[in-house]
This record gives structure tokens, C-alpha cells and sequence, in this order.
């Protein structure tokens, strides 16, 4: 029961949407939670619980296309938790310093710092692999048979297959609680060879190559030098080896080969990555917010203010502060100060053409407000404080 609660506190943590049996947060609560709690417990130990399928939502992606997103019961998604609290200690021993997506006190700023390293310390050829369709195409008898090999439980065995039945023939669920445990024990084993290949070609404490995973979003870089050339083809020959057992499908499409030196750039969780000349003639990396990430930015911002277009501004205000603050900080470790700059001249229009309107008049007030006292007035987030990590090379 200790475990089930736990599992069902952090679910409720994530405050997500209903599955396909429509029941809530607000439902179970108020039938009790301990009852909710010892009826899956009791199924669970009988043999009788059966997962409910996923409820598909179809998310926009921003280019067109959707992503489908399996969202469990969350009768489910408690039995998934308590799954993954037992089953997650145990691989955590197994996973690789480069895997950082969705693991414990592992976040999306060491990986981006670690792949800024790599640059700085010569390593700017990047392969940045673009997986097809990853989560849809997870094989359940491989994942299945590696889960197996460090796991004696049969029960644990089969409550696992149907969790992964559920969801359909093939693929894990994006949605479901343990989806990023088991996907990254997928691909686990493409980690170990990217980890061997950067031991085995070490020189003292000098490496050749880095590589950096974030669930399904791998980038790998290897040095300059012409003498890696080999380097570079053996890894990119090893990779998909190591993928073609695994019957996951390289997009080669979407998937770059990039040389940092020829003013090339990639972008990696958000971010837009290149290599720079400083005035003293050293290289840097150059991080900063993509173009696509800011445009996210700008259009939740819009849609506040199109939504409350009649409502004062402090409403307004309490909707985008939390954007605001949330996209802020999640960027400022980067170069981020012009990309910053642009947002709020950018909100500065938006708020004095609502105040504007507001009062029945045109323009943008430039003689009434100046923009430091807007913005102090209704509060604006405006911390914009970068959070610098230097790192450069002499060339």
C-alpha cells in the first residue's frame, strides 16, 4: 500500500487528464483514496486487474502533423507508478552517464551543457539522428526479453506485458508513467556501444567523441581532425547496426550530418547550437533559443491575450507571468539575451495595444506608459538574468 499511495501522489502531482473511463482526480477523492488504493491492490494480488486501453489525443506538432498521445486510467497510471518505483532503482544501475531524459535528478540543462563541452573541446562534427516514429515503433518482445534479463519476477512479467498490450500490437505509449523508464531501457544497449567507442578511441584523459541522449533525441559528436575521419564513419556504420536490431528505423530525412567549423548548426531540446570566433580568435559554443521555440512562445502569449481581450490587464497578466517565467528560465543558460530582448519589445506592443483598446482609442500609448513602468506596474515577469557557462577552445 506504501508504494501504491507514493504512486499515486506523484501521479496526481502531474495533474493530467482523465482516461477512457473518464474518472478524476476530484472523483476518487472524494469517494476516498484509500478505498480507490485498496481495490487495485486487491486486484493486483487476486490476478483479476486488467488495464483499461489508452485514450488517443491527437497533439499538434506545429508543422502539421500530430502526435498521438495514449493517455491510461489513472487506476492505470497508479499501477504504472507503483511499477516503475520498483523497477527503476534496478536499471538506473544499468543506464549510461550520456542518457539523461526522464531519469532521476537528470535534467535537459547538463545534457545541452555536456554537448557544449564536446564543441569546445574540438568535437564539431555532429551527427544529429532523427528516430522514426520511436515511440510507435518499440518492439514489446525485444523491450520485453531486455526487462527479463534483469528481472525474475513473473508477475511483474505480465503486469508489464499487459501494460504494453494495452497500448496496442507495438509501441509505448506517450502518456503512460513508465513509457520513458522502458523506452530508455530500449535503448540502453545503443548507449553502451556509444560509450565503448568513446573509451576505447580515449587518449590519456582526452576523447575523440561524445555523444548525448534525451529519450528518443541523440546527438553525437566527433572530432575535427581528419585522422577521426574513420571515426566518424565507423560510428555512423555502428549506429545503425545497433538500431537495425533493435528494428528502429533511422529518419534520414530529418537526420544531419554537420560540420560546426563551416558555420553549420543543430538544435537540440530547444536550443539552437553553433560554434562561434570570439574577439580574442578562440571558438565558443553558441547556444541560444530556436526560432521554432520562440515562435511557441509568441503564439501561447497571443492565444492569452486573444482569449481575455475584454478582461483587465492583471488577468492577462496572471496568465503569461507562469509562461513567461517557466520559458525564461528554462533558456536563460544560453546566449539568450537578444532572443529575450526581442520577446518583450515584442510584449511591450501586445500590452499597450490591449491597454489601448481598453479605453476606445488607438495606437500604442507611447507618450502615456514608458515601457520600464508598464511593465513594473502590472508586474511583468522581466527577470532576464542570464546564466552563463564558459567554455572555449583556442584553435
Amino acid at each position: 500500500m506504501e508504494t501504491l499511495f507514493e504512486s499515486y501522489r506523484l501521479v496526481k502531482e502531474n495533474n493530467g487528464a482523465p482516461g477512457i473511463d473518464g474518472v478524476t482526480f476530484k472523483m476518487i477523492e472524494e469517494s476516498g483514496v484509500k478505498k480507490f488504493l485498496s481495490g487495485i491492490q486487491e486486484a493486483l494480488a487476486s490476478g483479476n486487474y486488467q488495464p483499461q486501453k489508452n485514450r488517443i489525443v491527437e497533439i499538434p506538432k506545429g508543422d502539421g502533423k500530430t502526435r498521438k498521445l495514449g493517455i491510461p486510467t489513472i487506476r492505470d497510471r497508479v499501477v504504472q507508478g507503483a511499477v516503475k518505483l520498483i523497477l527503476e532503482p534496478v536499471f538506473e544501475a544499468d543506464f549510461h552517464d550520456g542518457s539523461f531524459g526522464y531519469r532521476p535528478r537528470r535534467s535537459q540543462h547538463p545534457a545541452v551543457n555536456r554537448v557544449e563541452r564536446a564543441m569546445v573541446q574540438g568535437m564539431t562534427r555532429v551527427i544529429d539522428l532523427d528516430l522514426k516514429s520511436y515511440f510507435d515503433s518499440v518492439k514489446h518482445h525485444i523491450l520485453l526479453e531486455k526487462v527479463a534479463r534483469r528481472i525474475n519476477d513473473d508477475q511483474i512479467m505480465h503486469l508489464l506485458k499487459m501494460m504494453l498490450k494495452a497500448s496496442g500490437k507495438v509501441g509505448v505509449p506517450q502518456g503512460g508513467v513508465i513509457s520513458t523508464l522502458l523506452s530508455n531501457i530500449y535503448l540502453n544497449e545503443l548507449d553502451a556501444m556509444l560509450e565503448k567507442a568513446k573509451q576505447v578511441t580515449r587518449n590519456g584523459k582526452y576523447i575523440h567523441m561524445e555523444y548525448t541522449r534525451f529519450a528518443d533525441d541523440l546527438v553525437i559528436l566527433v572530432n575535427w581532425r581528419p585522422k577521426f575521419d574513420w571515426l566518424w564513419k565507423g560510428i555512423d556504420k555502428r549506429l545503425r547496426e545497433e538500431l537495425s536490431k533493435l528494428q528502429v528505423e533511422i529518419n534520414d530525412d530529418k537526420t544531419r550530418y554537420i560540420d560546426l567549423m563551416k558555420g553549420e548548426s543543430f538544435k537540440f531540446l530547444g536550443f539552437e547550437m553553433r560554434m562561434v570566433r570570439t574577439l580574442k580568435g578562440a571558438y565558443r559554443a553558441d547556444t541560444r533559443p530556436s526560432t521554432k521555440s520562440r515562435t511557441k512562445l509568441l503564439q501561447s502569449i497571443r492565444m492569452e491575450f486573444r482569449k481575455l481581450e475584454s478582461q483587465p490587464m492583471t488577468k492577462v497578466r496572471d496568465k503569461i507571468n507562469p509562461i513567461l517565467r517557466g520559458w525564461i528560465d528554462y533558456f536563460r543558460i544560453g546566449q539568450s539575451g537578444k532572443t529575450f530582448k526581442h520577446i518583450y519589445t515584442w510584449l511591450d506592443r501586445k500590452i499597450r495595444r490591449h491597454l489601448m483598446r481598453a479605453r476606445g482609442r488607438r495606437g500604442f500609448g507611447w507618450k502615456r506608459w514608458s515601457t520600464k513602468g508598464l511593465f513594473a506596474m502590472y508586474n511583468i515577469y522581466t527577470d532576464v538574468k542570464l546564466v552563463r557557462w564558459k567554455a572555449q577552445i583556442n584553435r
